[in-house]
């Protein structure tokens, strides 16, 4: 299969580590990842801004530029949704001489474009990807991921295989951020208010580290909690899933705690409560 890196702006520029976590993970499951130079921004900022036609060139240039590959992935639910969802409403609207070429290939581009949970769990049918992070772990679903692409619980399931990992609920983890891209500009305030709840549903679990599938988000929650001083990191899920150690900032807990949760942690689409005793290994098993 001929895999392809989409970075997304917000990564290339402010969380290049993200993309590193991705192939570096990728390439430990047996799979070589490329990553296209010609690769710009998916449109975004521009379609829900009103410019669509500029957006629609770069929604042109990216099915150009990802044309020849099997599978694109993505660390963003964010662009995966854009590209999926709106790429073909934008060719839809296309005139011109190469309209039908256009539309044709967006149209066999923007299903083979998978956020990286879904290209784990859904393509490569893999859960346990080798993971070890001996630190407390809460999960904010994205709007995106969880309303536009459907993410549901697959990034529980891969966190839940992470060895040492503790997962922790994340109440009212159905709640905006407040980031919204250009709605954090546009409406300071109420973002910034809504940044603040989520902070205080953050500091209930008693986690260490925030974790999402977009940085964006991450970087939102980060501010306020950095502005806070809570000590608690965020981090990309890919960072954690790319993960051999613990984080040099954080305490690790013992050792002795390396392959199951020992704290409640439940799915925010379909909770359920105590340990996750299918997955638990018989008693006096190794783990």
């Amino acid at each position: 299969m001929r895999i392809a890196l989409f970075i997304t702006c917000v990564n290339d520029t402010a969380f290049p580590e993200t993309g590193k976590s991705v192939v570096r993970l990728l390439r430990r499951l047996g799979h070589e990842v490329e990553f296209p130079y010609a690769q710009t921004c998916c449109g975004q900022m521009h379609f829900n801004s009103g410019y669509r036609r500029d957006a629609r060139a770069l929604a042109r240039s990216f099915a150009e530029t990802f044309e020849p590959y099997d599978a694109v992935v993505t660390p963003s639910g964010s662009c995966a949704a854009m590209v999926r969802d709106y790429h073909p409403v934008l060719a839809e609207g296309a005139r011109g001489k190469d309209t039908e070429a256009f539309r044709t290939r967006v149209a066999a581009v923007a299903p083979r474009v998978y956020e990286f949970t879904e290209f784990l769990v859904d393509v490569l049918g893999v859960e346990d990807v080798g993971a070890y992070f001996p630190h407390s772990v809460t999960y904010h679903p994205t709007c995106h991921s969880a309303r536009m692409i459907g993410v549901g619980d697959r990034p529980l399931r891969l966190l839940r295989k992470v060895r040492g990992l503790r997962l922790a609920e994340l109440p009212r983890s159905d709640e905006c951020c407040g980031f919204g891209g250009t709605f954090a500009l546009k409406n300071a305030e109420t973002s910034t208010a809504m940044g603040r709840d989520k902070v205080t549903a953050v500091m209930e679990t008693g986690a260490q580290v925030l974790c999402a599938g977009d940085n964006s988000c991450l970087m939102h929650i980060g501010g306020v909690m950095s502005r806070q001083h809570t000590g608690v990191k965020v981090m990309h899920l890919a960072d954690i899933l790319a993960s051999t150690g613990p984080h040099p900032d954080l305490e690790a807990f013992p050792s002795g705690d390396l392959a199951y949760p020992t704290l409640p942690s439940l799915d925010p689409v379909h909770p359920t409560t105590g340990l996750f005793e299918a997955d638990a290994p018989a008693e006096g098993a190794p783990r």
